[in-house]
């Protein structure tokens, strides 16, 4: 008996182990990179993720998607907490219109159509010289260091949809990384 009982438990550990079907339980960053311009601090980045099939089905059911990325500079400080030396955020809203049959990619006032939904995914997969920091903002000599996130903005869905759905839409990356003194990433 104590033996059957092992082997099941070690063949569900197996199971457990294997990986699954096509799941998006987050992002891989693919490429993360920082340039300083005569404009500021510019960050570009590069994600890889598919949607998960509840989140494609809340989309093709009019439900807008939100994808947020973050990048806050902080200065290092030894005497008191790291002083945030500029903070930008961008959001991106992705829905599908049945009228025209095309997928929507809204940010700030511009908007984008495409035909698939793969098309739509890959511009929100990446971005390339984002300006987060003004030049005034990172003129100091002392040593910084960078938070980025991109995520999939949950708190965004419909009220009913945020109750215990949250796993189908769980993308989410974060990183923290140190800045050479020429604000290129270590």
């Amino acid at each position: 008996m104590l033996a059957r009982i092992a082997i099941a438990a070690f063949i569900a550990l197996l199971l457990a182990l294997l990986p699954g079907g096509v799941r998006a339980d987050g992002i891989e960053l693919a490429q993360l990179a920082t340039r300083k311009s005569d404009d500021g601090l510019e960050l570009s980045f590069a994600t890889r993720f598919e949607l998960s099939r509840a989140a494609e089905d809340a989309l093709h059911k009019g439900v807008p998607l939100y994808f947020v990325a973050e990048a806050t500079v902080l200065r290092n400080r030894w005497y008191w907490r790291d002083a945030r030396a500029a903070h930008a955020e961008r959001t991106w809203r992705l829905a599908w219109q049945s009228l025209t049959r095309q997928y929507r990619i809204s940010t700030g006032g511009l908007h984008q159509s495409f035909a698939t939904l793969d098309e739509a995914l890959n511009v929100l997969r990446g971005l390339s010289a984002w300006r987060i920091a003004e030049p005034r903002d990172i003129e100091d000599s002392g040593s910084h260091y960078l938070e980025f996130s991109y995520r999939l903005d949950v708190t965004q869905l419909p009220r009913p949809m945020q109750i215990g759905l949250q796993s189908g839409f769980a993308l989410s990356v974060e990183q923290k990384r140190n800045l050479a003194p020429d604000f290129s990433l270590k």
